[in-house]
């Protein structure tokens, strides 16, 4: 490990520490939205509301135990930090803590520091809730990642094993690669040593968690382009143990074999979906819904983000997700959320999902640049 001491990491830091302050987006959330959330369809009993606007390209999101969300981007290159002080559920203010990094999608919160991922590089921003308006110099983690921007930004969590979990997209459409950290979901020691792959065949995931009772991972995974309208379908996954390959680049969503690498090696080979998605819906965040605001129904069940369709002839996603289990099958995937397309134009695309201490959800949209808050009235 080592303080970040060039590259985009330190021509970020600069600009967001600046006269030895952080870059302040907006000191208050406005009263009204300028967003169209009355087109959202929820289940009866549930409500949104803006939780924070002016957060440009909001992705993935990570909460830390003192209740300040931070909030990675891809496009924007910056990371956030949400925080609601006053406790009503609308954030005071968004607070830019670095600018000018390369795709920092991912956030991670482990004992009081902030973990950003880059496309090569695991960042840590040290103590870093107590320094939200001078934020620390990053120390770099690790640069052993490849620099391809390709499916290169990444989602990253803890898992309960303590190690951070740590995507390598698939550089391309659909290709092979002998290097078996391509499309793939590592996982390193907090220190950044110890590298190793827990999982392969995994073309492009954006999001994934731990089921509350098992322990064992589940993410999305979004299926290659260039087969059609409605081929292959995006997939949950479940990986109960280390060493499983799922399918990529040779088969698709457990039964379609790839018309360039599929001769290569059958789909019986291959882990098969816990469930196949929409086509090329899309899908992101996922989490399970450990609160106790929502209907029972609700609890250990997984919600996911579908961030929409981006060369699809009809557009499809745009939407949140709810798959409910028994056990490890997947007994039904149906909406939870929709509204966000309104013809073939959407004017918000959730990418992440985060459950708040409430048992509130928050959704991110880079689209629109808000999170929102979803809630429940008995």
């Amino acid at each position: 490990m080592r303080t970040a001491t060039r590259g985009r990491a330190d021509a970020g830091f600069a600009v967001a520490a600046a006269c030895g302050m952080a870059a302040l987006l907006t000191a208050q959330a406005p009263s009204s939205s300028r967003l169209p959330l009355s087109t959202l369809k929820l289940p009866p009993g549930f409500s949104i509301s803006v939780y924070a606007e002016n957060v440009p390209n909001a992705r993935s999101m990570a909460l830390s135990p003192g209740g300040t969300l931070f909030v990675g981007t891809r496009t924007a290159g910056n990371v956030y930090a949400v925080v609601d002080a006053d406790k009503d559920q609308k954030a005071d203010k968004v607070v830019t803590i670095a600018t000018g990094l390369e795709m920092p999608n991912g956030v991670a919160v482990r004992n009081g520091a902030l973990f950003v991922a880059e496309v090569s590089r695991i960042l840590r921003f040290d103590n870093i809730e107590a320094a939200l308006d001078k934020p620390p110099a990053p120390v770099v983690v690790t640069d052993a990642y490849p620099k391809d921007r390709h499916h290169g930004w990444k989602f990253i969590a803890f898992g309960p094993d303590g190690s951070l979990y740590v995507p390598v997209g698939a550089p391309c459409n659909v290709c092979e690669r002998a290097d078996a950290r391509y499309a793939s979901i590592t996982r390193i020691k907090p220190d950044g040593s110890g590298m190793d792959v827990f999982a392969s065949g995994v073309r492009n995931t954006v999001g994934f968690d731990w089921h509350p009772v098992t322990k064992e991972l589940w993410f999305t995974d979004n299926g290659r382009d260039m087969m059609g309208d409605d081929v292959p379908p995006d997939e949950l996954n479940v990986a109960p143990a280390r060493g499983l390959h799922f399918g990529f680049p040779y088969c698709h969503a457990g039964s379609i074999a790839d018309p360039e690498f599929g001769t290569k090696r059958p789909c019986s080979d291959f882990a098969p979906p816990a469930r196949t998605l929409g086509p090329h819906v899309a899908a992101l965040g996922m989490r399970f819904y450990t609160g106790t605001m929502f209907p029972a129904a609700f609890r250990n069940q997984i919600l996911i983000a579908e961030h929409g369709s981006w060369n699809r002839s009809t557009p499809i996603g745009y939407r949140l997700m709810k798959v409910t289990l028994a056990g490890n099958r997947v007994t039904a995937y149906e909406p939870f959320v929709e509204g966000w397309l309104q013809g073939r134009k959407p004017w918000g695309r959730p990418v992440d999902v985060l459950v708040m201490p409430d048992g509130a959800l928050l959704v991110s949209d880079d689209h629109a640049g808000a999170i929102y808050r979803i809630s429940y009235a008995r």
